[in-house]
């Protein structure tokens, strides 16, 4: 909860930071044209993608405890499983403000992820491989929306996912 806060100020403060507009400066004395802003997500599209990549990262790493033999493995998937259970809940918490509950259910393309998980006759390769990368698409999901979004009562939740995603992004490259 200390994250939250702590991000929330920086979020805050970031916020009053001003450029002059239509360029970006990249060091002293030299700018380049900014990138156009994508349009921003939506509350719901960005809740529901959330919540899809928090259930598999968990359902995933549930697995990872029983398949796998790798103790370095085992031990970063339950800082996986428990991180991500406390994200959910952050994300569930934050959607009831909203009237807009998570799915109990996995998207489509996160289905199939662990569908293939499940079927791998190399679990600890195709767990790594798949973490890596869900943890990008999921560190640029919050990010995106920390800085983009459409609901002030999400950006501090999806600033303090962008900075959990950053951490096990760090722990998996390590495998």
């Amino acid at each position: 909860m200390r994250r939250i806060g702590v991000v929330a100020i920086a979020m805050g403060l970031a916020g009053c930071a001003t450029q002059p507009s239509g360029s970006a400066v990249n060091e002293p004395g030299r700018t380049r044209p900014a990138r156009p802003l994508a349009e921003s997500i939506s509350a719901a599209t960005y809740i529901a993608q959330a919540a899809s990549i928090d259930l598999f990262v968990v359902r995933a790493s549930e697995l990872a405890q029983q398949r796998s033999a790798n103790p370095r493995l085992q031990s970063i998937a339950n800082t996986l499983l428990a991180e991500h259970k406390g994200l959910a809940s952050q994300l569930s918490f934050a959607g009831r403000r909203l009237n807009l509950l998570p799915g109990a259910a996995m998207l489509p393309q996160h289905e199939a992820m662990y569908d293939e998980l499940a079927a791998s006759g190399n679990f600890d390769q195709t767990y790594i491989r798949q973490q890596r990368a869900i943890h990008g698409a999921a560190l640029s999901l919050h990010a995106d929306y920390a800085r983009r979004g459409s609901s002030p009562t999400l950006r501090p939740v999806a600033a303090n996912a962008a900075a959990v995603e950053r951490n096990h992004l760090a722990l998996l490259r390590g495998l």
